[in-house]
């Protein structure tokens, strides 16, 4: 559903994506797990078109290298970032219509208003309070709804666990689950790996700008060189 080909991505003179080559499938969750600042939110940013990219990226294979970020999500591809881009001061109702997408790039249909309501009761609870008044679990479950809907195949969500209490965390790794069954591709940029490892279906594992491992869980775990050269601190 998702792949990049050789991509690479600069912030100046900086070279921060170094050739990096992934796929997500739909129904999967594939986790991208690393160290802070290796280039992993770097990397959504470049696929979604927010950061140029160099390079190729494919979406259900149309070519989207260079495509503007609005085009980007009207061919079906979502995007959850890490500071979560709600508008403060806009109600629940209000931030949830502008991410409704008319394209035949989307998935017409499967989300809606009804739908997002019985998925998140609580959102509807408070549909007219301002996004600013929301709690940061409910920020995050508001900006996950509102990328869905736009009815993506495939949605990024960037570090979506920081900062929640567990309970919140529990409630947003069924959602990915959910989604991957219902046949969504799912990449998720994780800092916790306990999660990544308990929810994916594979891993890769991001250093200094470049795909270091590639694997299932259980791979990742027997393999305590990478994770000790690449994750711990």
């Amino acid at each position: 559903m998702l792949a990049t080909r050789e991509l690479n991505a600069y912030y100046g003179k900086s070279h921060v994506l170094r050739g990096v080559s992934m796929e997500v499938g739909a129904g999967e969750i594939v986790s991208l797990v690393g160290r802070n600042g290796v280039g992993r939110s770097t990397l959504c940013k470049s696929v979604m078109g927010i950061v140029p990219p160099v390079g190729e990226v494919h979406l259900d294979g149309r070519r989207i290298t260079g495509q503007p970020a609005h085009r980007i999500c009207h061919f079906g591809l979502g995007y959850v970032p890490e500071d979560r881009a709600i508008f403060p001061g806009l109600s629940v109702a209000e931030n949830l219509e502008l991410g409704v997408k008319r394209s035949r790039g989307s998935r017409s249909g499967r989300w809606g208003y009804r739908q997002v309501f019985e998925r998140f009761p609580q959102l509807e609870q408070r549909r007219d309070t301002p996004g600013e008044a929301l709690s940061g679990g409910e920020q995050q479950m508001l900006t996950i709804a509102r990328t869905l809907m736009g009815n993506p195949r495939c949605i990024m969500v960037d570090e979506p666990t920081e900062g929640l209490a567990p309970r919140v965390v529990t409630e947003l790794s069924e959602l990915l689950q959910e989604l991957a069954a219902d046949g969504l591709a799912v990449l998720l940029v994780e800092q916790k790996l306990s999660i990544a490892l308990n929810i994916s279906h594979r891993l890769y594992v991001m250093g200094d700008g470049q795909i270091v491992f590639d694997g299932t869980p259980q791979q990742l775990q027997d393999s305590p060189e990478i994770r000790r050269e690449w994750l711990e601190v």
